[in-house]
């Protein structure tokens, strides 16, 4: 079979890879219908993640169906269609016990595309099936459901639970890309006064407008400054970093009134500074997080019932075996205006998705 394979710092290839199989009681293997790359897998690329081994086949979302299984897997049979979780749980471990599936102590959390094989590919070994793998409903397609693997729990979990985004509260989201999108989206559920996004991308901002941010700023002119002006110098209750850099991290501590929280969502390569001698009297909170995942079930009620405008993210459509041409658009935003990138079978048009 084919697959997208890491070789190190900036060096990657759509190649031959063995077929995975059944190594434990209860993994699964699954045919990749439909995969998607995250914003982790270009951190990957660029070194930012150093215990990816050279030789690793990346990617940690997917849709397709099961092929075989495991003698111990209990809730899932070959021939159904099913969503691949970013993280995988072995369901007995404290954490596990507690819900916190992305720091499991037994061979699971995020270990797709980053300690084993991942899903960027025809085939992957899933382990843990019962508890990774999500059978979907006929009402949610593919493409809507291949977001709820990654951006969307991890926009959910990480960003607006983790923030404790309440009613009538100001909510700041630096960051308007895929997942910093997810943060905006969901964090309507929960009728905060206002939303305001930050980014450098018009086209990004755009569709923050259209997901439900009240407020876009260009992250160039001065979004403290706005932030101070809408909340009467007070600053947002809720500041979520969803870009990964020490400057973002800042403008967020920054932002963030007295008894503040920040939600630190991105995925961090370079140290970034506290500014404690600015912040240790004012009671703000600072969370981080790799997603759990536990939420999956009922943002996939959600999607079942349309509450959930997952496809809006979709701004490109590629065959599988055109992984690497998708990467290099979805590495550039800025050129392409790509937002997520989604891949299928040997048959999909590539087709750049009007927006609306």
């Amino acid at each position: 079979m084919k697959g997208y394979v890491f070789h190190g710092p900036g060096r990657s290839a759509w190649q031959d890879v063995p077929d995975p199989d059944v190594q434990d009681p209860t993994d699964a293997v699954v045919r990749v219908d439909t995969v998607t790359i995250c914003g982790t897998d270009l951190h990957i690329l660029k070194g930012d993640v150093p215990e990816v081994r050279p030789g690793t086949v990346l990617g940690h979302e997917a849709v397709g169906e099961v092929v075989e299984i495991g003698p111990d897997v209990r809730g899932l049979q070959p021939g159904e269609r099913v969503l691949v979780s970013c993280v995988s749980a072995c369901g007995r471990c404290r954490f596990c016990r507690e819900g916190m599936y992305g720091q499991c102590l037994g061979g699971g959390g995020w270990v797709l595309g980053r300690h084993i094989d991942g899903t960027q590919a025809e085939y992957v070994r899933v382990p843990f099936a019962d508890l990774s793998l999500h059978p979907l409903p006929a009402s949610v397609t593919n493409e809507e459901a291949v977001l709820l693997a990654d951006i969307f729990p991890t926009g959910y979990e990480v960003g607006v639970l983790n923030g404790q985004v309440a009613p009538g509260d100001t909510v700041a989201v630096v960051g308007a890309g895929p997942v910093g999108l997810a943060v905006i989206a969901t964090a309507r559920l929960f009728a905060p006064e206002r939303v305001v996004a930050v980014d450098v991308a018009p086209a990004r901002l755009e569709i923050a407008r259209k997901l439900g941010a009240d407020v876009v700023c260009d992250a160039r002119e001065a979004p403290e400054q706005l932030v101070a002006d809408l909340t009467g110098e007070l600053g947002v209750d809720v500041a979520v970093e969803a870009v990964g850099l020490p400057e973002t991290f800042e403008v967020c501590a920054r932002m963030a009134r007295p008894g503040g929280r920040i939600a630190v969502v991105g995925v961090h390569g370079r140290p970034a500074t506290l500014h404690l001698e600015e912040l240790w009297d004012r009671n703000v909170t600072v969370t981080t997080g790799l997603v759990d995942t536990r939420c999956t079930p009922t943002l996939l009620k959600m999607a079942a019932t349309g509450r959930l405008p997952t496809s809006q993210l979709i701004t490109h459509l590629f065959p599988l075996e055109r992984m690497e041409e998708a990467y290099e658009v979805f590495a550039h935003p800025a050129e392409t205006g790509a937002i997520k990138v989604v891949l299928g079978g040997p048959h999909r048009e590539v087709v750049p998705v009007q927006t609306t």
